[in-house]
């Protein structure tokens, strides 16, 4: 009865649009009021709990880190470097979107940020060059969802938080599927330009232009080799490896680029504020929600449940691809990692699937939800850049999608794409 209630209200304020933290605690408190299973207090103190977490001091850095490096110069001079490599092929300013969108991606951990940081240079690139706008700006939509694929990932340390998952090793174990994406929507991309005739470059790009763009750039390019290389150094941890980041992409952006100032940081920080708490919202509201579904056994009963219906492992990760793809249609990100990570986590264990390949490819489907309506945030960020109706934008992302949903499957049935790297490092 308790379940049936906290899911009803849940899912009503959804429908009514109440945003998704709020949904996700008022349903808590309001099932805990009716029933009065636990306490009211409860509420208060696990949203405390939730968030006094050491691992989850590297959201709000991440997020700073994001900033910083937008806004110091580095989204153009990535967006040089891949022009230098790629531009002149048919198509080429739609794949310089998604190529600097990946390398953009090693630095943001946001997915809404890569895609303001490259689309806002790539797409009206893309429509004076003869792009049709709904093409460019769909592009760019489906192209930012890699932000949160390629480490770092604020999904990732999400996930790693709730399940005890090495966060160091979820962040190596996302290169390679995000490597994988960006080239099946680069092949999208080609095959719609040729179809076309979008156009490359006009010009011929020399060896001496792609040295000098990669030297400009080599200073972005270089911040996850230190991150990731640092944490799987035993240097520091993921929540150190954040503090880093912030302090490098100051000394970047500061006195190497020279494209901020100190008058830009309170701004800049305000922002990051806005994106962290917001997220550190969710995790707070969620826990409160998942301490209602611990205590009603969702989690055992979930997992025995699926489990009858199958203990094979390829049936089951069907079952939970469409599951979660679903899932990823209508809630955020975090929200969905938080309260489906700890009941789907039995179910995973049971059939001997690996916790840090699941991982992955949780993140890699609800992150195609962020370009699937009707939530789509992708979607309407884009849209809103270029004040055009979503149902243009979502006309032209099928083929995308479509293409990121082949890829996941790659991704899910073959677990050495996810787990190569994090073995090979941990040696």
């Amino acid at each position: 009865m308790l379940s049936a209630l906290l899911f009803g209200l849940f899912a009503l304020l959804v429908i009514l649009s109440v945003p998704i933290a709020i949904s996700i605690g008022l349903a808590t408190v309001l099932a805990i009021y009716f029933t009065d299973v636990v306490k009211l207090q409860v509420v208060a103190q696990k949203m405390f709990t939730a968030v006094d977490s050491f691992p989850l001091m590297a959201v709000p850095f991440f997020m700073i880190a994001g900033v910083i490096m937008e806004k110091g110069g580095i989204s153009k001079r990535l967006i040089r470097f891949a022009n230098s490599l790629i531009g002149t092929l048919p198509g080429g300013l739609a794949l310089v979107a998604i190529l600097a969108s990946m390398f953009f991606a090693a630095i943001s951990g946001s997915s809404p940020a890569t895609v303001v940081a490259i689309g806002s240079i790539m797409i009206p690139a893309m429509v004076k060059n003869g792009y049709k706008e709904d093409f460019a700006t769909a592009t760019q939509a489906s192209a930012g969802y890699i932000g949160v694929i390629i480490p770092p990932s604020i999904p990732m340390i999400t996930y790693g938080v709730v399940t005890g998952v090495s966060i160091g090793g979820l962040f190596m174990g996302g290169f390679i599927p995000g490597i994988l994406i960006g080239v099946s929507l680069g092949i999208v991309a080609f095959l719609t330009a040729k179809k076309n005739n979008y156009r490359g470059l006009e010009q011929t790009i020399s060896l001496k232009e792609v040295w000098t763009s990669f030297k400009d750039a080599i200073w972005a390019i270089l911040m996850p080799v230190i991150i990731l290389g640092g944490i799987y150094g035993g240097i520091f941890t993921p929540t150190e490896a954040a503090n880093i980041a912030v302090v490098y992409g100051l000394i970047i952006g500061l006195f190497v680029y020279k494209e901020l100032s100190f008058k830009d940081l309170p701004a800049l920080i305000r922002q990051a504020a806005i994106s962290s708490s917001l997220v550190l919202l969710i995790v707070s509201t969620a826990s409160a929600f998942g301490l209602i579904l611990t205590r009603e056994m969702i989690p055992v009963t979930v997992a025995n449940f699926l489990i009858s219906i199958t203990d094979n492992p390829l049936f089951l990760l069907m079952i939970l691809n469409v599951l979660l793809l679903v899932v990823g249609t209508f809630m955020e990100t975090n929200a969905a990692i938080i309260i489906l990570a700890p009941i789907l986590f039995p179910a995973i264990v049971k059939v001997g699937i690996d916790p840090l390949h699941f991982g992955i490819i949780m993140v890699v489907n609800l992150a195609i939800g962020m370009i699937t309506p009707p939530l789509g945030v992708n979607l309407f960020v884009a849209a809103s850049m270029r004040k055009m109706p979503m149902e243009k934008v979502v006309n032209a992302n099928w083929w995308y999608l479509a293409a990121s949903i082949a890829a996941l499957m790659v991704i899910t049935y073959f677990p050495g794409l996810t787990l190569w790297l994090p073995s090979l490092l941990s040696r």
